[in-house]
């Protein structure tokens, strides 16, 4: 098994830590030939969501990874890379929109408005959990399911092989979220 990571902007060598510590095979999507390489899921890390829209339109990726994933491609966002996903985007606009969600950018303010908590995970159990300057789902349809909240407020969701979350877990040491998605993977 290969995972590409994103690694446009934002936090993509964390989650290859995460996936070293997992034992699992990776390499970085920088330019549009990358996406030629063979691979069986893609993280999207978390980052700026407008920049790396931005980045992914002006670099010709946002159409071949949008496609990819439609076809049953396994993708894990976190993040901004939630916010890629999302089929609507209240303060921005949407990029992929693969996923039934509705997220809301920046819903606990601004870098001074960070937190970590530690709340349930359907199907993992209580994990630690670092937002900044986080979304949040405000809204799940379709075939998407929520996994997480806290505060009331939906942290992560998915949608048959699209996992997302508002938080950052490549920036604990708990791997158990990495592990959720590389078992989607196989």
């Amino acid at each position: 098994m290969k995972i590409a990571i994103l690694a446009l902007q934002g936090a993509f060598a964390e989650h290859g830590q995460m996936l070293d510590a997992l034992g699992a095979e990776h390499f970085e999507i920088r330019q549009k030939k990358d996406l030629e390489r063979g691979f069986d899921g893609v993280i999207l890390p978390g980052g700026e969501s407008t920049v790396m829209g931005r980045l992914l339109r002006d670099m010709e990726l946002c159409e071949p990874l949008r496609r990819k994933i439609a076809d049953g491609m396994p993708v894990f966002g976190t993040c901004a890379g939630l916010i890629l996903l999302a089929k609507s985007v209240e303060g921005g606009i949407s990029c992929l929109g693969t996923m039934d969600i509705r997220v809301k950018r920046n819903a606990y303010g601004r870098q001074l408005g960070s937190f970590s908590t530690e709340q349930t995970f359907k199907g993992i159990g209580k994990i630690p959990m670092t937002f900044i300057r986080a979304p949040y789902i405000a809204e799940v349809s379709g075939s998407a399911e929520v996994l997480a909240e806290t505060g009331g407020k939906i942290v992560a969701a998915r949608q048959g092989r699209q996992l997302a979350c508002a938080f950052h877990p490549e920036l604990t040491k708990d791997v158990r979220v990495h592990q959720y998605f590389l078992d989607m993977v196989k």
